[in-house]
């Protein structure tokens, strides 16, 4: 009964925004006001004919009623009004999801505003030491262009078929060798696009791993990339340059509202269909399944890093040629969220931080090992995850700084068993699973040791003579005995 409310709630909405009257879209699929009226007010069901309709009449795909999209939009909504400013307004979780169901277009806004503020608030708390703000500190955009790419991927489910079909067709018409793709990507560029590739020095390269050169059709590569860095980084040159045009019609996005979000979008593009030249879709594929998705061994395989692995293994959305769906998430050693996608269902935060509990943050103490992880989340779903922290690829000799980021990725506990990772782990038992939230504000569970703010709907109970497993939670009272023994 909740699918369908949400249904009946997203045809209200598409009759309105077309300005629509309930008799008139009635008359258009057949059916009686007072029946489609019932449908609206989800006291009927939406039958897959109707569906179909209604997506033809209102040019609208039919994935606009999937239910991964109004949920992500929910989270994000809720996560906004989590804020403490919001704390006396008593908004219920029913009151954000019907918000959102009647009105998309609303929740989305109210989003973009809330993150405009924090932005905002941001900027201005990072120059809190400045006596005076000149005209030219004021930010002029509000949104981050990081966030926007982000929500670009997620749009699409991180698959985009054009650039899966041209770099299947560079490998049939250029005859590359798995084997020695080096010397095939170098020979593609030089025959292909007249580009010339040379490895230099590192003082030659002034900072950068990959430079081209447009007027001189010089690619230069840093000598400190690993061998599977170089290939990615020629993998990329020929993506921005040989996609040029498909690139472009992929970044007329209206969502990418600034010339840096573009520009950071193009470079992502560049990057999927790299790590598709790489990695090519069918043998991936299969070999994915073959190995339980091993990320080690395909690593080898594929001649690819353990995050490039990652990556592809999110891509794999083919319609009737799916792999698992995942999530995946990079985070610093601060919590800060530099990467994230999610196809598994998984939400993750996107104004506050993460959750503690998380594996992903134990990683950092056990660099290069892999950490798994069941957990089940506030709503109960439970998930599988496996984590692990990779310092920096690229080492620039002794006095480089090393950084460290730590990679997850996971889906749905139902398809835990397909992964080579959840052996020898008893998924079943109830005490497998990790307990774990979104953010801390809008987590309900009392009883965490590790919480950093009170939540939403529950006021702060401090007692002076009692101490809590957190200083937000109150110890439960004592029982006639007083002294509790």
């Amino acid at each position: 009964m909740a699918d369908q409310a949400r249904l009946g709630a997203k045809v209200r909405a598409l009759r309105r925004q077309a300005q629509m009257k309930q008799k008139d879209l009635a008359e258009r699929l057949g059916v009686s006001a007072s029946y489609l009226n019932l449908i609206e007010h989800n006291r009927r069901p939406l039958s897959a004919e109707l569906l179909i309709k209604i997506t033809q009449l209102f040019d609208v795909d039919v994935n606009a009623f999937a239910h991964d999209e109004e949920d992500r939009l929910v989270s994000d909504v809720m996560e906004a009004f989590a804020d403490p400013m919001f704390d006396r307004e008593g908004l219920a979780a029913a009151d954000v999801r019907d918000l959102t169901a009647t009105h998309p277009a609303l929740a989305r806004g109210m989003v973009k505003l809330y993150a405009a503020y924090r932005n905002t608030k941001q900027h201005m708390e990072d120059r809190a030491g400045v006596a005076a703000l000149r005209p030219e500190d004021v930010p002029q955009e509000a949104h981050l262009p990081t966030e926007e790419v982000s929500d670009m991927l997620q749009r699409h489910h991180n698959f985009f078929p054009v650039l899966e079909e041209a770099a299947e067709r560079m490998w049939r018409d250029s005859a590359l060798d798995r084997n020695d793709i080096y010397r095939g990507l170098v020979k593609y560029l030089e025959s292909n696009l007249g580009v010339v590739v040379r490895v230099v020095e590192l003082n030659a390269m002034q900072g950068a791993v990959r430079r081209y050169i447009p007027e001189r059709r010089l690619l230069m590569l840093s000598e400190t990339l690993a061998p599977r860095s170089r290939n990615f980084q020629l993998a990329h040159q020929i993506g921005l340059m040989s996609q040029s045009a498909a690139l472009e019609q992929l970044l007329e996005d209206p969502e990418l509202t600034s010339p840096e979000s573009k520009r950071l979008g193009r470079v992502a593009l560049g990057n999927y269909f790299a790590g598709a030249v790489l990695m090519p879709y069918e043998p991936f594929l299969e070999a994915a399944k073959a190995e339980r998705y091993d990320i080690e061994l395909l690593g080898h395989r594929f001649r690819a890093g353990f995050e490039q692995v990652c990556h592809r293994l999110t891509n794999l959305r083919r319609t009737g040629q799916e792999g698992v769906p995942f999530h995946f998430l990079r985070v610093d050693i601060a919590g800060n969220i530099s990467k994230r996608f999610s196809a598994s269902g998984m939400r993750f935060a996107r104004f506050s931080g993460l959750c503690p509990r998380w594996n992903v943050f134990e990683s950092f103490l056990t660099p290069h090992m892999v950490r798994r992880q069941v957990f089940e989340m506030p709503d109960g779903k439970k998930y599988f995850a496996i984590s692990r922290a990779i310092p920096t690829s690229a080492r620039r000799g002794f006095h480089s700084p090393v950084s460290v980021h730590a990679i997850t990725i996971g889906c749905e506990l139902r398809y835990a068993r397909e992964l080579v990772y959840a052996d020898g782990i008893d998924l079943e038992s109830q005490g497998t699973a990790v307990p774990v939230g979104v953010t801390c504000r809008l987590c309900e569970r009392m009883d965490c040791e590790q919480r950093a703010v009170p939540p939403l709907r529950h006021p702060i109970d401090v007692n002076e003579n009692v101490r809590g497993v957190s200083f937000y939670v109150s110890a439960p009272k004592l029982g006639r005995g007083g002294s509790g023994s």
